[in-house]
Parts: C-alpha cells; sequence; structure tokens
C-alpha cells in the first residue's frame, strides 16, 4: 500500500479525544494490547484534552522516532483492491453470527499470506481480541487482509479481488458485525471516502446493495499504524469496545 494517512487526518474532535475512565478489568485488558496506561485511576476527575496530549508526551521516550503515518486511499471504490479469503482465527462450531476483521495489510513478495497472526500486527490483532475475550468462546471470528493491488495478479494462491472475496466468502458468514482496521478496507466496503480519523467512532450499516447488506460496520485504525503510534491504541480500544457491544446487542 503506497499511500498513507497523515498525522494532519487524524480527527482531533472532542469525540476522537476519548479519555476512559477504567476498571482494573480494563486496565488488564488494555496491557495486553500493549496500550501505555496514562488514564487516571476510577473515579477519578477526567483532564483536560491539554492535560492528556501533555501527559502523552511525557510518557514517550526521549528518543522516540518521528511518527510515521499508515496507508491511505483516496477513492472509496474497490478497483485495484485484492484480498485474501476469510480466515478463521477464533471460534468453536458455529459459521455464522460473530465478527468479521477486514484489515489492510500487505502480502509477502509472492502476493500471499501466510499465517494470520503471526508477525507484529498479527500478535497486536491478537492482543486486540484476546483483551475482548473473543479469542476463546463459541463466537466465530473470521479475518479478511486487503491491499491495493498493483502489479499482482490473481490467480490461484494469490490474492483476489475484494468484491469477489466478500460476495463468495464472507456473506455466507452472516456476520454480526463487521470491524475494519485501515482506510483500504473502510472506504471499499463503506464507500465513502475520507481519512480513518473521520470515518471511525460511528456505527454505519453497510450497502443494501452489498453482499452483507445491513450489517454493522465500524472503522479504525490499520495495524501497521497502531505499531508506530502506541498513543492511539487508546483510540482504537474504544472503537474495539463499541464493535463489542454492536455484537452482543444486534
Amino acid at each position: 500500500m503506497n499511500d498513507a494517512v497523515a498525522d494532519d487526518d487524524i480527527d482531533d474532535s472532542a469525540q476522537a479525544r476519548e479519555v476512559l475512565q477504567l476498571d482494573a478489568r480494563r486496565r488488564e485488558m488494555l496491557e495486553l494490547m500493549g496500550v501505555r496506561l496514562w488514564w487516571p485511576e476510577p473515579k477519578a476527575a477526567p483532564p483536560s484534552g491539554a492535560a492528556v496530549r501533555a501527559s502523552m508526551r511525557e510518557a514517550a521516550p526521549s528518543a522516540a522516532p518521528a511518527r510515521s503515518a499508515p496507508p491511505r486511499s483516496t477513492a472509496a471504490a474497490t478497483d485495484g483492491l485484492l484480498a485474501d479469503l476469510p480466515r478463521r482465527l477464533f471460534g468453536g462450531e458455529a459459521a455464522t453470527g460473530g465478527w468479521l476483521i477486514v484489515a489492510d495489510l500487505p502480502p509477502d513478495m509472492l502476493g500471499g499470506y501466510g499465517d494470520a497472526l503471526a508477525g507484529d500486527e498479527g500478535r497486536l490483532l491478537a492482543n486486540m481480541l484476546r483483551a475482548l475475550r473473543v479469542d476463546g468462546g463459541e463466537v466465530p471470528v473470521h479475518l479478511v487482509r486487503v491491499h491495493r493491488g498493483g502489479s499482482v495478479q490473481s490467480g490461484e494462491g494469490m490474492p483476489r479481488p475484494l468484491d469477489e472475496v466478500l460476495g463468495n466468502g464472507c456473506a455466507p458468514l452472516a456476520p454480526r458485525i463487521v470491524l475494519t482496521l485501515g482506510p483500504l478496507a473502510a472506504q471499499a466496503l463503506l464507500r465513502r471516502a475520507g481519512p480513518i480519523g473521520k470515518l471511525r467512532g460511528q456505527a454505519q450499516s453497510l450497502p443494501e446493495d452489498g453482499p452483507m447488506a445491513g450489517a454493522p460496520a465500524l472503522a479504525s485504525y490499520p495495524l501497521t499504524y497502531l505499531l508506530r503510534n502506541g498513543a492511539e491504541k487508546a483510540k482504537a480500544w474504544a472503537d474495539l469496545c463499541q464493535a463489542a457491544a454492536l455484537a452482543a446487542g444486534r
């Protein structure tokens, strides 16, 4: 993926500056995700936005590298996007009604995908799902990885066009919640342009003429971006909690 979401594209609205009041269990979950726990203890008054930003600066290592940006897409169309087939990450015997995660992740040098939970991105995703406690239950969790096609050709063992994967592979899953991690996945599924900072934070129903018509969907940040910008994991955690609430209540 050659495009990137610049820091300026990440919204700084009141909604985005969540400061969560965390009980002991949620603090433990965040530690699994590698989130620096700079939030106040339970019942403490939430700090101002300026105080939060100051705390984040103080918590950062003095030799921290400059913040890098995740991939950006400028169009909501699916042209040129490729994906692998859905991979089951967790879940029991049930084949439908669980989570579908569509994540912006590049393939290997041969254009294919390996172990879904390998590498830094895979380990971060696994920790996120374990923090939500959806890794050991009966609710199925499936993953589809997408990327911008470029010169990669779709064929045996290679990524397939996104509309083909979503139509033939994902629709039978009948997910209760669709979570997109990254701008390519979000824009393609929601059919909306814009930076990920503006697409996240609000649940939307997938288009009625699509393969998963009406399924609730939430957008959040790409895994590669979260690895380089640890302070944003708090916002990603808020997105995950919102997705879990939707999955439980639908």
